[in-house]
C-alpha cells in the first residue's frame, strides 16, 4: 500500500504530507518511545498518542514513513516543520489507537 491511501482517510487530518508514493510495510502501535526505537518498522505507520519532539526523533531513527497521532493529539509547529524536512508524514485523528490502526489495515490490506 502507498502512503497516499492513509493520507486519504477521512478520519485523519494531514498535518505533514510526507512522501505520498512511499510504500508502507506495516502498522505499528506503541506509546513507549524506548520500545518504538527498537521495534518500529522501516516504512511503517506508527500509531501513537505520544505527541512530542522525541516522537519525531524516534520516527527519524527508525525510518517510519508516517506517524498517526490518535486521540486528538498533535505536534507543535516546529516539530511539524522538522517532520516535513525529514519527509515523515504526520496525521492526527480523534479515533483511539486501535480504531485508527484497524481503519488503516482495512484501507490497505496490511
Amino acid at each position: 500500500m502507498k502512503l497516499q491511501t492513509i493520507l486519504d482517510l477521512p478520519e485523519c487530518r494531514v498535518l505533514v504530507k510526507g512522501q505520498p508514493d512511499r510504500e508502507i510495510s506495516r502498522i505499528f502501535c506503541c506509546d513507549l518511545l524506548s520500545i518504538a526505537m527498537s521495534k518500529a518498522p522501516s516504512d511503517g505507520v506508527w500509531v501513537t498518542v505520544m505527541g512530542n519532539r522525541n516522537t519525531l526523533a524516534v520516527a527519524t531513527l527508525t525510518d517510519v514513513a508516517c506517524i498517526v497521532l490518535a486521540e486528538g493529539v498533535s505536534l507543535d509547529e516546529g516539530t511539524l516543520e522538522k517532520a516535513g524536512e525529514e519527509g515523515i508524514a504526520v496525521l492526527s485523528t480523534e479515533l483511539p489507537v486501535f480504531d485508527i490502526a484497524l481503519e488503516i489495515h482495512e484501507a490497505g490490506g496490511i
